[in-house]
């Protein structure tokens, strides 16, 4: 078992060191790029790549400015109906894969105007695309006792809004992407009815006024699923789905200002950051090298496998780094810190009373690790609260406050792990300690 169990843990090392690798790593004459997967598996296309992404003040990216079309809209729904479109927008762009998006709304003269900040996107024409469009999905039936040779289309009554979720699925035939939808209990009541009144006939599918597909119904259908096919590709049938969830914009709006900027800290300011990082953490390891000898050797190899698999669940989520998501993963990296140092104390102390070292190392551990668990338990909470998962008003819901409590949040729980499992496990090899 412990042939298996050292093979396991060589292949993780492997993998985390794989996905960490920078762009473009040179081994030699060859060129060892980080992990990327892309692969059909069952039927569904897997493409991801593990790189880092940096936000606009790092990177850059695109400035876009909407202008909304206020006219029917009644005075006192025109602020909601605003921040409905804004709020619809932020969800569209994360959701087509752009993370930490900066949304804001503006005022000039009786224009209201939405403001897009998409980092690390230089060609924006698909997420313009789908920023403004409207995604109104209607289904559709042919007019009762209709004289004409070409059938009328009439509105069922069925529409997005009945609508619970739309994914990207795959045709088990043939294996071409199709969106899926899933109605409510109202709409699947109505899609029963439509389905019944319709056996033998089409249901056109109609979004944005283009008939998408217009399906003949074999028989009623009462479980609420319908599917979307057509001559789709994996990226057009994911936007479709993308605008069917979020849902209709409450107002129209246009394009009227795009353009590209550039990072906002300067890249001589994060040249410095970056410097003032390593600076930093070097002084830390030659500190704990020196203070406590062997024991700061094995807190410094855990410190560096700490930093190993932070940065390599960042690049899985994977997380926009902006310059405070860079300032809460060191933040995290002084946790990992105080976890070792609190073990080491407390070590230290059993040996000062005369206990062997084995004795003090088990002693210490049990000490100290209840600290570490409140510590880390308060951090975390904290970080929690900064996220606001939840969207509570009263709270923080800015990107760049979200990215700090998020990157924190990672290198607290993964220092939680490596202060307290991996260091035991470094001791217990470098000591000898035997378990039991």
């Amino acid at each position: 078992m412990k042939i298996f169990k050292y093979f396991f843990l060589l292949l993780t090392a492997l993998l985390i060191i794989w996905i960490d690798l920078p762009e473009d790593f040179k081994v030699g004459k060859y060129t060892v790029n980080p992990l990327s997967i892309d692969t059909n598996l069952f039927g569904v296309n897997i493409k991801r790549d593990f790189k880092t992404r940096l936000g606009l003040d790092l990177k850059g990216g695109s400035h876009l400015v909407f202008e909304a079309e206020t006219k029917g809209v009644k005075s006192e729904d025109l602020a909601e109906a605003i921040e409905s479109s804004r709020n619809i927008i932020e969800r569209r762009v994360n959701l087509f894969g752009v993370s930490e998006p900066t949304v804001s709304t503006s005022k000039s003269g009786q224009n209201y105007r939405i403001t897009v900040d998409l980092p690390g996107v230089t060609d924006v024409s698909e997420a313009v695309a789908l920023i403004g469009r409207t995604a109104q999905l209607t289904f559709q039936e042919q007019a009762e006792k209709e004289a004409t040779t070409t059938p009328t289309l009439v509105n069922s009554g069925l529409t997005g809004k009945h609508i619970k979720k739309a994914t990207v699925t795959f045709d088990q035939q043939n294996g071409q992407p199709q969106v899926a939808l899933s109605f409510s209990d109202e709409g699947s009541k109505l899609f029963a009815e439509v389905t019944k009144r319709n056996v033998g006939k089409p249901v056109a599918i109609v979004v944005d006024n283009s008939l998408i597909s217009a399906p003949i119904v074999q028989q009623e259908i009462v479980d609420g699923n319908a599917v979307i096919t057509g001559s789709f590709t994996t990226d057009e049938a994911k936007k479709l789905a993308i605008a069917i969830n979020s849902g209709a914009l409450p107002l129209s709006v246009r394009l009227i200002e795009q353009k590209n900027i550039g990072p906002t800290l300067g890249a001589t300011e994060v040249r410095k950051s970056l410097v003032a990082g390593g600076v930093g953490l070097i002084a830390v390891l030659i500190f704990m090298i020196a203070y406590y000898g062997k024991l700061g050797v094995i807190a410094s190899l855990a410190l560096i496998i700490y930093g190993l698999i932070s940065f390599a669940i960042i690049r899985v989520i994977p997380v926009v780094m902006t310059l405070s998501g860079i300032a809460g993963f060191i933040l995290s990296i002084g946790m990992a810190v105080d976890s070792n140092i609190l073990i080491f104390e407390r070590i230290k102390e059993e040996l000062r009373r005369g206990r062997s070292f084995d004795i003090a190392a088990r002693l210490g551990f049990g000490r100290a690790i209840d600290a570490i668990k409140d510590a880390n338990i308060t951090t975390l909470t904290v970080a929690f609260i900064l996220f606001n998962p939840l969207n509570w008003e009263f709270l923080p819901q800015f990107g760049m406050v979200r990215g700090f409590a998020l990157t924190l949040a990672i290198g607290v729980a993964t220092s939680l792990f490596t202060g307290v499992i991996i260091t035991k496990r470094l001791i217990n090899i470098f000591y000898k300690i035997k378990n039991g």
